[in-house]
């Protein structure tokens, strides 16, 4: 072989190594990627305004799910909540987005309900869907406790919690306000400590103004993108460095936690914000 052949070989075999860590690079991105869509996660944040006899009780957050399957019939979902060990299941609307998604509603319902007592309120596209009644009858008849407006009575320990389920503003015109509602349960019920379920994160001012205890929301997705030191890249109105998207947050009256929900709705991605049931635990 001729000096001339031999470095031309060397070159020929000397891309492969490039092309393999390149190939490498690639598929590693788009796992990561996949992983960022796809793998659950979960904090644990601690709430301690609750009464006494509620410590320890542990309420998992269900928001923004938006028609996606993790797994056949949600069943990724519905183990991971199930290992979550919750007292009580809150879904904080968004739970499909388009009328074509109904049928994987009873699935998940049902898995939800056979975990704990759930709980669900709508979000805004359900209502832009214009799905709300029959979501609402079809969530019922797989044992979901649908809060329109309503409030519910908890007892544990001897001591009781009032739960509240706010529609969606995308709903009636003319339906009861979240002041208002909280005014009810303090005329019927007197002082006692409110958890409120509604949608949107970016209300907070009348949960702070309705003297709610806590409140229990999504609709930010977290920012979509969250960068070190904020709290996402994109609000819900495609605002830029949107507040309010993630965690628990002190009000001027009250506290809020805000998922960072499941899903999306195309073309919306997730970077650094994985899909979240966060796990609220009364202390």
């Amino acid at each position: 072989m001729t000096k001339a052949a031999a470095r031309r070989r060397r070159r020929r075999w000397g891309c492969l190594p490039r092309l393999l860590v390149t190939l490498l690079v690639l598929a590693a991105a788009v796992g990561w990627f996949w992983w960022q869509q796809n793998g659950l996660s979960s904090e644990t944040i601690s709430v301690t305004s609750a009464p006494d006899g509620f410590a320890g009780y542990r309420i998992a957050v269900i928001s923004d799910l938006h028609g996606k399957e993790f797994g056949e019939d949600n069943e990724k979902l519905i183990d991971y909540v199930r290992d979550l060990e919750p007292d009580l299941i809150a879904v904080t609307g968004d739970l499909i987005h388009d009328q074509d998604q109904m049928a994987m509603v009873r699935p998940v319902a049902k898995g939800l309900a056979s975990i704990a007592p759930t709980y669900y309120v709508t979000g805004n596209h359900e209502w832009a869907a214009k799905v709300v009644p029959e979501l609402e009858e079809l969530l019922e008849a797989c044992g979901i406790n649908v809060l329109s407006n309503e409030y519910v009575m908890l007892t544990e320990g001897g001591d009781q919690i009032a739960l509240l389920g706010a529609e969606d503003s995308n709903g009636y015109a003319d339906q009861m306000t979240v002041g208002e509602l909280a005014d009810q349960v303090r005329q019927e019920q007197g002082a006692v400590y409110t958890i409120l379920l509604s949608h949107r994160n970016n209300h907070y001012d009348q949960y702070q103004q309705a003297r709610v205890d806590l409140t229990l929301a999504g609709h930010a997705h977290g920012g979509l993108i969250r960068l070190p030191t904020t709290d996402g890249l994109i609000g819900p109105k495609r605002e830029l460095w949107p507040q309010y998207t993630a965690g628990l947050y002190d009000l001027s009256y009250g506290q809020m936690v805000v998922s960072r929900g499941l899903g999306n709705q195309f073309p919306c991605f997730r970077l650094f914000n994985r899909p979240d049931v966060p796990l609220v635990v009364l202390e």
